[in-house]
């Protein structure tokens, strides 16, 4: 059992992040008044400098030196002063971490937070048909990542099922991190916010890519030949040797930067953008280096980050340093001596040898973070939805889907009428029927929502789901194509066969159908629908079928013990149709379409 942060008293979630919030919204408060204060001061001591400026001009006595007083005055100032706006920003971060944690607790979340979109394949089996994508999404309600990274970590891991091993030790660490609030809410803190135009695999390609200075023999000429140009001027200046010695190495130097300076230049400029990709992957990186971990999970990724004593953090803070030192050759005072040290040579070299010792690990690095914020997601809405469970993935030879009290986690909370749902051998199918509204759908997208989050290691709203290893596809959201020519019928066959093929596979399919076949004829439909689903079956698949059309639901009888019907059903209130969402056995002996007509204003 893994101990819940200020739990110890039976707070609630809410209750924790709000007592934080209360704290970090103080924080802010004296962050900014400080803030304010130092913008003052260093309004004051410009004034006062520039006021100085005045008597040393015109009196005899007062030396210049004078003016190094608010100088220096005012650099210190602005050095205290920019630690202070770090401070104040990273306390707005924590501000919005335990906002956001309270808005997804009050499912007030849609549309506030990262959606997601670009990660949305609408070919993928069920991405689409579960809305695991966009707004008011599965991944919006649970991405709490700071880098793309861990943004497309766990939108990897709602794409794929995890093997049962995997899913296990991702339910460990999450039960871990769960009671890690500190560390997770020290990595809201860190760094800018995810960049739009973030690229995990062009910083990878730069950092393994072929070095651009293949020989190092250069270096050692850049070398000489700055010492020669600084030494020549300054024997020019102070020491009488005149200028030809000037000139003779300022000629050398002009033809080495001819030779090589395409090169270096190339060398300095492709590393600014992987630099700055890298500034709050270092931040993470130096969070995980001071952390020691029980599960073997979470154990495994923080010794990734170990390679001989040289912690990823510091790497990266190398590399910084040396772009920061190439940003200095921009400054007008310092670009003379950069030119005659030949200092950007020296720089590129170093950036290359860089490359050469640590490129190879950045892969594992974003791997290694990328893995530890999709697990911190998970753990986050374990925190967040304690009543909600970690599912037991069981190695059955028979396929299985048995929760109890399951419901739609992207429904609002006292919106969510859970059901008891029973799959396994040797009850394979259930056919259900109901009226419009009633809740068919809803139950499709319940099962299978749940059973992605179950096999991405994620808690499910549940009292309790046991599974075995499934692979999902939905038949839902099928939508014709001007562009392609494709019919809505077209596209939904074309789907179907997908679904086959899926149950041919080595997992059994968990297959979701709603309306199947509903674009043809009843003849052809129960014909098609009856072929579909005796295959899926007959590949030792599970599934759920909906259906209006009640001669669809004869299926059942001629499936014996493999298939069942449930359905929903609705009942007048006051002239107005009410539904209870619950599954119950048997056909639905009525339907409301008439009255829903009517309830719009159709006089039928």
């Amino acid at each position: 059992m893994y101990p819940v942060p200020d739990m110890e008293h039976q707070d609630t979630p809410r209750e924790v992040y709000e007592r934080r919030l209360e704290k970090r919204r103080a924080e802010l408060r004296g962050h900014e008044k400080t803030d304010t204060r130092y913008s003052l001061l260093r309004l004051l001591i410009f004034l006062a400098g520039a006021a100085l400026v005045w008597p040393v001009v015109m009196s005899r006595t007062l030396s210049w030196t004078w003016m190094l007083l608010p100088i220096g005055a005012f650099v210190a100032a602005a050095w205290v002063h920019d630690r202070v706006i770090r401070r104040k920003t990273a306390a707005k971060r924590a501000v919005a971490f335990y906002e956001a944690g309270l808005a997804r607790i009050d499912d007030r979340w849609a549309g506030a937070g990262v959606t997601g979109s670009e990660y949305l394949d609408l070919d993928h089996a069920y991405a689409d048909d579960l809305d695991l994508f966009g707004v008011g999404s599965l991944f919006e309600l649970l991405c709490t990542a700071r880098t793309r990274t861990g943004e497309r970590m766990l939108a990897g891991w709602l794409l794929a099922p995890a093997s049962p091993d995997e899913v296990l030790e991702r339910q460990q660490s999450a039960r871990e991190l769960r009671s890690a609030l500190d560390l997770r809410e020290d990595l809201a803190r860190l760094g800018e916010d995810v960049r739009a135009d973030d690229d995990p695999d062009g910083l990878i390609a730069w950092a393994t890519q072929s070095p651009v200075l293949t020989t190092g023999w250069p270096a050692w000429v850049a070398a000489i030949l700055g010492l020669a140009n600084v030494g020549t001027v300054a024997g020019w200046l102070w020491g009488g040797t005149g200028g030809l010695p000037v000139v003779v190495a300022a000629t050398a130097s002009a033809l080495f930067v001819m030779t090589h300076g395409r090169r270096v230049r190339h060398v300095l400029a492709a590393a600014v953008r992987p630099e700055q990709e890298l500034e709050l992957l270092a931040g993470v990186l130096a969070r995980l280096e001071r952390e020691r971990f029980a599960a073997p999970k979470l154990s495994a990724l923080r010794s990734t980050l170990d390679d001989h004593g040289q912690v990823p953090s510091k790497r990266i803070a190398r590399l910084r340093r040396l772009v920061e030192l190439n940003d200095s050759r921009r400054n007008m005072i310092f670009a003379p001596v950069a030119a005659l040290m030949m200092f950007g040579t020296q720089l590129a070299y170093a950036m290359e040898r860089w490359r050469a010792t640590s490129g190879p690990a950045v892969g594992r690095w974003l791997d290694a973070v990328g893995q530890f914020e999709a697990l911190c997601a998970i753990a986050s809405r374990s925190f967040e939805h304690p009543g909600e469970v970690f599912p037991e993935i069981e190695a059955s030879e028979e396929p299985l889907f048995r929760g109890e009290a399951i419901g739609h986690p992207l429904l609002l909370s006292a919106a969510c009428v859970p059901n008891d749902l029973n799959l396994g051998h040797p009850l394979q199918l259930l056919l259900v029927s109901g009226s419009n509204m009633s809740g068919k759908s809803t139950l499709l997208r319940t099962v299978g929502i749940n059973a992605v989050l179950a096999q991405a290691g994620a808690p499910v709203r549940a009292r309790s789901l046991r599974l075995s290893p499934l692979a999902v596809g939905a038949c839902l959201n099928v939508r014709d194509s001007l562009q392609q020519g494709t019919s809505h019928f077209y596209a939904e066959i074309k789907r179907l066969r997908r679904l086959t093929d899926l149950g041919a596979e080595d997992r059994p399919l968990l297959f979701l159908l709603d309306e199947v076949l509903h674009g043809t004829n009843s003849h052809d439909r129960r014909i098609g629908a009856e072929a579909v689903i005796r295959e899926l079956l007959e590949r030792g698949g599970l599934g759920l079928v909906t259906t209006h059309d009640l001669a669809l639901a004869e299926i059942a009888s001629s499936l014996g013990p493999r298939a069942s019907n449930v359905h929903f059903e609705d009942h007048l209130e006051n002239g107005k149709i009410a539904f209870d969402y619950r599954l119950k056995p048997g056909v639905v002996t009525k339907s409301n379409a008439l009255e829903l007509m009517r309830s719009v204003g159709l006089d039928v």
